[in-house]
């Protein structure tokens, strides 16, 4: 009986990598985004802490931010299954928030 050979790509839970041009948050502030992906991993800057990976459209563009605001992180766990969805990044005192 020959032997059946699968291929990766039928079992594996294969999610392609977020890319874009790396923005950083002050240049998305106030402006209108597209939100078309995210994931959460722990930091490789800071140990112990986690980073969101934000991927997001913008002016025609495709952009990513990585940003440790526990409020996105936060919002993006609640709201993930919504993406894609239209938002603005606002700075309220000391945190982010889409609004």
């Amino acid at each position: 009986m020959p032997e059946e050979i699968h291929s990766f790509s039928d079992f594996a839970d294969i999610k392609p990598p977020l890319d874009g041009r790396k923005c950083r948050i002050e240049e998305v502030l106030n402006k209108p985004i597209t939100v078309r992906g995210h994931k959460i991993i722990a930091s490789k800057k800071n140990e112990g802490e986690m980073c969101l990976h934000l991927q997001f459209e913008m002016d025609g563009e495709m952009c990513i931010l990585f940003t440790g605001s526990g409020v996105l992180m936060d919002q993006c766990d609640k709201y993930g299954d919504k993406i894609p969805f239209r938002t603005n990044i606002i700075k309220v005192d000391k945190y982010f928030t889409f609004v």
